[in-house]
């Protein structure tokens, strides 16, 4: 842990490297208690750097040096220069090699960075900064090797040794162990290193690719979790072949590998040839996994596999340019699900999560530009920023160059930098090149942070028949900078007449109409746009499938947004109507409450919601996620200050008011969509997916009644399903029910049938401490006691810690702070442990500004006192640092 203040890393002081590594050497000793890493590196002085031999300084943390040597020559201590986290050498000539020796120890490694041990496996986890603290290296992305990995342990425990690349020798080493050598003929950065040591289970399969080439899939697990990796396997074969033909990109091994480990920081991690995933982001079946689970695995499963082109052939210069990689690639994978399942569905759930956790990160102490500027600890920009709103950007581009231009543009861009660590502006470049277009101030979208806002107005002349809408954009300041250029903002629109019929779209000074749904680039502050030959006033459906991620705003009222809910040809629209209008019944709801006032629910919301329920033609997940009323965290997002005990009020109140008054068609779509679930045998397929999808949210919205048939039916579902999607979602509405002795009934079945699973118990712990019945924390604290929990375990924190921190806003922000005091107890515990999860946890806290004076000093109080408490990692100080600037 350091004491003293971490230093800032600047974009602008980047240098190339002034060594090259052409090859990596590595021999892992793997000890129960120990560790050893021999390596050699052969390398040179980089021609980009000029002239002279400067010192070679490599990284290195929490490395014990047995021995290093320059060439033939052992050095001595007095022949280098060793510190905490660098080893610094003298070369005396252009090209040269250098070996050294360290100890490691895996087996006490809680932060999950570098080789660690996960139950009895060794494991890695190098991405961004982790094979520092391996052996001494060059530890940046810029500097690419082709590694030979060779693996020595105990062949009773670790009867699996993986690396990267292909396996080219193995054999015996004495009585008791064993080794394996693998070999990968691509060039790397030293963060796409993995190694994994275990005894495994795998399952096998095979694919063709495009040219014939039979490629190897195994996915390695533990032997009690061999039955639950079909999913996995299935969708790994679903994203090759898509990638293929959606993208040109084949995969170029002989083998593909997955290896699922339960201790992991992240998702999952795109290792060339040897990905490593958490657990949960692997291991997928009927009875243990939800729909939402089988989508999430299929999902991460492809955003791993597509990195093999978008950041591993091609990576990143430098960790400024993360994006480039991560947010082109979560695009990608984006278009991949809206291809398995419901497309407008998928852009739906991707908008919500983005206007609730990413606007409010561009609105928070955290805010930064899609490519940040400068950072203290990289690990702390894996945000949604670098993510989602990175693939919003990449997006964009398709939306403004079409899908023929995007691909033209991709296509050059793994063409023109195959085996070479790039820039964003190298992405940018190839899209113009192959396009012929200039993207110059589009790239202000890779350089401005915060979330921009675009205010609409309209005017309408009937004699001339013409249609004018007006734009305006602006961005608040944020802390990097308060000014802000003009953005390209490409708005996908339509015009409504009034029996919904779509209006053909010329604009002003266009010979003819150019179909009814069009793009619109909106580039200067403000700016207007002419449609003539309109001959009725219209009703404009705006950012139609979110073609920009924009704060948007058009003075509709309620009537026109019932309209919109139920005529708007885009989809993605219709559902956003009706969050709008959810939202002005919402936020009047708590108005009143705020006044003292009697609560008085808008009928509208509820007569839009039943015809949608009555009509039989719909996608019924789209209708399901119509159903959803805006979030909590949402409605606190979009407030000028969040009063979080209005807001919980107000949308319990207009949740109970659409369940008695929606009664008849909820109950009528439940039973039928149950009865069909009753007979029909569990598919992890997007048909199937749609029906639990409404007949799960109608049964949450039904137990509100408290109906003995509604109670009858959810113990009949919860124990009589073939599926978690089924068990979890009856056992939740229970916990959130008043029926205690049924609460407590099915909670108790559920841990003692589950008991031996930590991903369900996951799930068991996410409920309990998602439930906004009072005495959350103390349910919280209590389940910390539970022998299925542990703080050393990132998934269980996320599970419990994180659910009730980030999900549970009426009982996190009690209005003594206890939840505060809570959350920075278990910050500075972490802190210690693994810094990386310690940070994360502290989004809560961050936003301390959106809230009433009282809570505002309790939290801003409890910052101040992480920031005192001493011993604080970089993770940690950047993030409580800043949010208290």
């Amino acid at each position: 842990m350091r004491t003293d203040q971490p230093k800032m890393i600047y974009l602008k002081d980047y240098q190339a490297p002034d060594y090259l590594i052409d090859e990596t050497h590595l021999t892992f000793e793997l000890f129960d208690d120990h560790s050893l890493v021999h390596t050699q590196l052969v390398m040179r002085r980089n021609p980009e750097r000029g002239a002279g031999l400067p010192p070679l300084v490599l990284d290195g943390q929490a490395l014990e040096l047995l021995s290093v040597s320059l060439g033939d020559v052992q050095l001595q201590p007095a022949d280098y220069q060793l510190d905490d986290s660098h080893l610094t050498l003298q070369p005396t000539a252009e090209n040269f090699t250098v070996d050294t020796s360290v100890r490691i120890h895996p087996e006490t490694n809680t932060a999950l960075e570098g080789l660690y041990k996960s139950g009895g496996m060794f494991c890695t986890q190098c991405e961004a900064e982790g094979f520092r603290k391996i052996t001494y290296y060059l530890d940046r992305p810029d500097v690419m090797s082709r590694f030979t990995t060779t693996l020595s342990a105990a062949k009773q425990a670790y009867p699996i040794l993986l690396s990267n690349g292909n396996p080219v020798a193995s054999g015996p080493e004495g009585e008791d162990r064993h080794w394996a050598t693998w070999e990968d003929p691509f060039k790397k950065p030293a963060y796409l290193f993995a190694l994994v040591a275990g005894d495994l289970w795998c399952v096998e399969d095979t694919f063709t690719t495009q040219s014939a080439r039979e490629v190897a899939l195994r996915i390695y697990v533990e032997p009690e979790n061999i039955d639950k990796c079909q999913h996995a396997m299935d969708s790994l074969k679903k994203s090759m072949r898509w990638d293929e033909q959606a993208y040109g990109r084949e995969y170029d091994l002989d083998i593909f590998m997955i290896v699922a480990v339960n201790d992991f920081n992240m998702g999952a991690m795109e290792n060339k040839g040897l990905n490593i995933f958490n657990s949960s982001a692997v291991l997928a079946r009927a009875e243990t996994a939800t729909d939402a689970a089988h989508q999430r695995v299929e999902a991460i499963v492809a955003h791993e596999y597509f990195h093999n082109w978008s950041g591993n052939r091609v990576t990143c210069r430098d960790w400024f340019q993360l994006s480039l990689k991560e947010g082109f690639t979560v695009f990608r994978d984006a278009g991949f699900s809206a291809d398995m399942n419901s497309a407008t569905v998928k852009r739906i759930q991707d908008v919500a999560y983005l206007r609730t956790h990413q606007f409010a990160e561009d609105a928070g102490p955290m805010a930064h530009a899609v490519r940040p500027d400068s950072f203290i600890e990289i690990s702390n920009f894996y945000t949604l920023t670098v993510y989602e709103k990175g693939s919003e950007v990449v997006g964009m581009l398709h939306t403004l160059l079409g899908a023929d231009g995007f691909r033209r543009g991709s296509d050059l861009y793994f063409e023109r930098h195959d085996g070479q660590a790039v820039t964003c502006d190298d992405f940018i470049k190839a899209m113009e090149d192959a396009n012929g277009a200039d993207l110059t101030q589009f790239k202000r979208w890779y350089s401005q942070a915060g979330t921009p806002r675009l205010a609409v107005s309209e005017a309408y002349d009937a004699a001339q028949g013409e249609y004018r809408l007006t734009f305006r954009q602006s961005c608040p300041p944020t802390p990097d900078n308060g000014e802000k250029l003009p953005l390209v903002i490409p708005v996908e629109l339509g015009l409504l007449n009034a029996q919904g019929g779509e209006i053909p779209l010329r604009l002003q000074g266009e010979a003819s109409a150019s179909g009814t749904s069009r793009v619109l680039s909106v580039t200067e502050a403000e700016q207007t746009f002419t449609f003539v030959d309109v001959r009725e006033q219209p009703l404009p459906s705006l950012l139609r499938g979110f073609s920009a991620p924009v704060r948007l705003s058009f003075p509709y009222d309620r009537d026109q947004l019932m309209f919109l809910m139920q005529h708007d040809s885009d989809g993605f629209n219709r559902w956003d109507a009706g969050q709008q209008l959810s939202v002005q019944v919402l936020q009047e709801l708590i108005g009143q409450h705020q006044r003292g006032e009697a609560l008085v629910f808008d009928p509208r919301l509820a007569t839009a919601l039943r015809t949608l329920l009555e009509d039989a033609s719909l996608d019924q997940a789209m209708v399901a996620e119509m159903l959803s009323l805006p979030s909590e965290a949402y409605l606190a997002e979009i407030s000028e200050v969040a009063d979080v005990e209005a807001i919980h009020a107000a949308r319990e109140f207009a949740r109970q008011q659409l369940a008695e008054q929606l009664f008849e068609p909820l109950w009528a779509r439940y039973t039928a969509n149950r009865e069909v679930s009753k007979v029909t045998p569990y598919v992890a397929e997007a048909e199937h997916f749609a029906r639990r999808a409404l007949q799960n949210i109608a049964l949450s919205y039904l137990m509100l009644t408290g109906k003995a048939e509604v109670v009858a039916a959810t113990l009949d579902q919860y124990e009589h399903c073939d599926n978690m999607t089924e068990r979890l979602t009856a056992l939740a509405v229970l916990v959130n029910s008043p029926f205690e002795a049924e609460r407590a009934q099915v909670l108790a079945e559920f841990a003692e049938r589950f008991k031996a699973n930590p991903l369900v118990m996951d799930q068991w712990f996410s409920v309990q401490a998602a439930s906004g019945l009072p005495g959350g924390l103390e349910r919280v604290k209590a389940l910390m006691q539970h022998p299925a929990f542990t703080l050393k375990n990132p998934n269980k924190v996320r599970a419990l810690i994180g659910a009730f921190a980030g999900q549970n806003l009426i009982n996190f922000h009690a209005a003594d702070g206890s939840g505060y005091r809570f959350l920075a107890d278990l910050v500075i515990e972490l802190n210690a442990l693994n810094p990386q999860i310690a940070s994360r946890q502290l989004s809560p806290l961050t936003r301390w500004r959106k809230y009433d004076s009282a809570r505002q000093a309790l939290m801003k109080g409890e910052l101040e006192r992480i920031l005192a408490s001493g011993k604080l990692s970089a993770d940690v100080f950047e993030v409580v640092s800043k949010s208290l600037a």
